[in-house]
């Protein structure tokens, strides 16, 4: 009797436990193990992968789950499993989940590091990547093409992980449609936190990009949904939307350099989204309107301040019977309870209107094709300062009917628009970054065609009953709290980075410089002590440092190394800030330089208060290597064969070497060619374009081995200042040749003996598609 109630109590405690033990659960250490576990794994199992580093692994995760039993690949502990070196993951069945992996210290040596296929018959349906995350994954070379996330298949799904970080050329995720088990594939990309992507440099940086351009006319119906975009600055789009039916709702884009874009394909959803920027970035912006049928409602835009194709609105032209890679005519959209708040100038149409270039590209090119059929109802502007232009007609926006749409311009005078009425209202702040109008604006809302459909406004509440214009229909509701990172991402991890207060390291030897800068940690100081340094060997920097002294009079550095190797060679993530020193070369070395080759990420340089002469090149910046900022302030350069190259992006793919270079109260003398050169090729509106700045600045006896006769080169930079500069006895035919059909300007410049900045309107470009 004593043993049948044990057994029973044993029965019992079993099947109070089940819904805790899996007891189909299988613990593997090596990438051996995973194999023969994935081979025998049937529906219902859990493979546990071990803590620890997994390097060189490439996982084949193909099984047969079902939606109530999936097979699931997930970490012992969520973040301890470490994915690194040269690895990816594949799906190929239906029902697959993955869980709480660390990709890290590696790239894909294939297309994509996670990829729903194996090949193109064993393809992942209902398979789930979550809790995960993938960083600073990058092939080795900025132009090796790859994915972070590849889409196939149907019903897939990306959510809860933070990915940032890549560099290389290829969108972070993308859905791809091409073969009929790709196309009406509800895919989910859902509470994710998007980190970082620095610019590209380039064309193909884009964070999300759903289809491509000969499948933009295919279904796809992705879901977008509950995301952050925290600076994602790869490219002017930051979601590249190119097939039908997709839905972007309730995302966050905080200080993203760029734009959500329907580029091709039609009847896309953008419902209850929020844009924030920071009031004075030109270059974040909001949504771009091409090709038809698009909804976009209860957005709210936020001191988004970009122009033209990063206005918070940018509705564009089109090209007449536009092939399908470039611009379709917008028709039939419906842009309606949208609130902007300090935004300038933002609604804009006809943006991307060209006929100015007529002269150097084909008439295929033309975009003359203005919007049509589109409404604009039931929005609200408020400016804290007065706009002048709150619209902007790039070309006529005749085909635009606006409707119940108010604005307070704190009375400033624009252009009058039937169905934009001036109304004084008040604004409250209900969280941070979440301005809203204080109380009901008293305008009928336009009841459009299936307007009833927009049921609710952008936090959730009814319009049925207490309906008004704008994303918000009432103040009554709490702070969304919409930049609580907690929110998105995995629950394990925190993209937050504790604040280090920098340590500062002494160095008084040549001997001990580099055992220094080795020892030293990102952001920290390395301080010259007074003297003169025989630097032998390439200093290497590859973090965050800051190298300065207190008196660059009493602080050299002679460099005596090998020809054309750098002082200071800035390898993948070294961020150089270099004060207060002299440097001196044999002629036959440079300054500063990147890697050759193998240059995976960025680096940075800046140069203040320093003295550099006697160098072949002061920087050589090589193919394929980027830096977002490169600065150099109150420095002379002298007795160098080559100044400042960042010239050898010669593919004419739209790529360059930095984002900006700043040349702010130098002095230049004496530099025999090269003296800033700074290059981008091919036509491509996809990019910031480079952004030049000379201030300030004085050039004597330089570019006498130029051999194009001019003195600064920015062929194809988009963004070019140049004033307030002195250019004395340089030896060439210009200063300068601008782009004038781009923000190319000069002012305030003393030119003698030195040639002329000359401006041309249209420069001749290499098309790139």
């Amino acid at each position: 009797m004593r043993r049948i109630v044990t057994l029973l109590y044993i029965l019992f405690i079993l099947s109070a436990c089940a819904d805790k033990i899996n007891l189909n659960t299988r613990m593997v250490n090596t990438p051996e193990e995973l194999e023969v576990a994935i081979k025998n794994a049937e529906a219902g199992d859990n493979i546990v992968l071990a803590n620890g580093i997994w390097k060189d692994v490439r996982i084949k995760f193909i099984g047969e789950g079902t939606e109530d039993q999936p097979i699931t690949i997930k970490a012992e502990t969520p973040g301890k499993v470490v994915i690194e070196g040269v690895s990816d993951l594949k799906f190929g069945g239906k029902y697959l989940v993955v869980d709480g992996l660390h990709f890290r210290n590696g790239y894909s040596p294939s297309e994509a590091v996670l990829e729903f296929r194996i090949d193109e018959k064993t393809i992942g349906n209902h398979c789930t990547i979550t809790n995960s995350i993938i960083e600073d994954f990058n092939k080795m070379h900025r132009d090796d093409t790859d994915l972070w996330v590849q889409f196939w298949g149907r019903h897939n799904t990306l959510s809860n992980s933070y990915i940032a970080g890549k560099t290389n050329r290829g969108p972070t995720i993308r859905v791809d449609l091409e073969g009929n088990e790709s196309i009406n594939n509800y895919h989910q990309i859902l509470n994710n936190h998007f980190g970082p992507r620095p610019p590209k440099g380039g064309a193909s940086g884009e964070t999300i990009q759903i289809g491509n351009s000969f499948s933009s006319m295919s279904p796809s119906y992705t879901m977008v949904a509950n995301n952050l975009f925290e600076a994602c600055n790869g490219e002017v789009e930051i979601i590249s939307s190119k097939t039908n039916f997709n839905e972007f709702r309730n995302n966050v884009f905080y200080k993203s350099e760029g734009s959500l874009v329907t580029r091709h394909g039609n009847y896309c959803t953008i419902d209850g989204n929020y844009f924030i920027g920071d009031g004075k970035n030109e270059n974040i912006g909001g949504i771009r309107i091409i090709n038809t049928g698009h909804w976009v409602t209860n957005n709210y835009f936020f001191n988004i301040k970009g122009k033209n194709f990063r206005s918070a609105l940018a509705v564009m032209n089109g090209i007449p019977k536009s092939p399908l890679n470039r611009y379709n005519q917008v028709t039939d959209v419906v842009v309606a309870y949208n609130t902007y708040i300090n935004c300038d100038s933002p609604w804009q149409f006809g943006v991307g209107q060209n006929l100015n270039q007529e002269d150097v590209l084909p008439p295929s090119e033309i975009r003359s094709a203005r919007p049509i059929r589109t409404i604009i109802a039931n929005n609200v502007i408020y400016n804290e300062k007065g706009d002048a232009s709150p619209i902007i007609e790039h070309d006529k926006a005749d085909g635009v009917t606006f409707k119940s749409n108010v604005i307070n311009n704190q009375g400033v005078d624009f252009k009058a628009y039937e169905g934009l009425e001036a109304v004084n209202f008040g604004i409250e702040e209900i969280g941070k970054n979440i301005l809203i109008p204080s109380s009901k604006i008293d305008i009928e809302p336009y009841q459009g065609f299936e307007f009833e459909n927009i049921s609710t406004d952008l936090v959730g509440n009814p319009r049925t009953d207490n309906n008004s214009i704008g994303a918000f229909t009432n103040t009554d509701f709490k702070d969304p709290n919409i930049l609580d990172r907690s929110k998105y991402g995995p629950s394990w991890y925190s993209a937050e980075a504790e604040e280090k207060e920098p340590k500062t390291l002494i160095v008084s030897k040549a001997e001990i410089l580099q055992s220094k800068i080795d020892e030293a940690e990102n952001g920290d100081i390395i301080s010259l002590e007074v003297g003169n340094y025989e630097i032998q060997k390439s200093l290497l920097i590859n973090k965050r440092l800051t190298i300065q002294s207190a008196d660059k009079s009493k602080v050299v550095l002679n460099y005596s190394g090998g020809e054309n190797s750098p002082l200071f060679e800035l390898q993948p993530k070294g961020f150089l800030n270099l004060k207060n020193v002299t440097l001196k070369g044999n002629n036959s070395q440079y300054a500063f330089a990147s890697l050759n080759e193998n240059m995976f990420t960025h680096f940075g340089l800046t140069v203040a208060d320093c003295d550099i002469s006697d160098f072949n090149y002061v920087l050589k910046v090589y193919k394929e290597s980027f830096a977002e900022r490169i600065t150099f302030e109150n420095t002379s350069i002298s007795n160098c064969d080559n100044g400042l190259e960042l010239s050898e992006e010669t593919n004419d793919l739209g790529d360059y070497n930095t984002e900006y270079l700043t040349i702010h109260n130098c002095r230049f003398s004496n530099v025999k060619s090269n003296v800033i050169d700074y290059y981008r090729g091919g036509y491509d509106e996809s990019t910031i374009g480079g952004n030049l700045l000379v201030t300030n600045s004085t050039f004597t006896n330089c570019g006498a081995q130029e051999k194009n006769g001019i003195l600064i080169n920015s062929h194809g930079i988009v963004n070019v200042d140049i004033s307030n500069n002195t250019f004395k006895s340089n030896p060439v035919k210009l200063v300068a040749l601008l782009w004038g059909a781009k923000n190319n300007s000069h002012s305030d410049n003393q030119i003698n003996n030195s040639g002329e900045i000359r401006v041309e309107e249209n420069l001749e470009m290499k098309l790139l598609y």
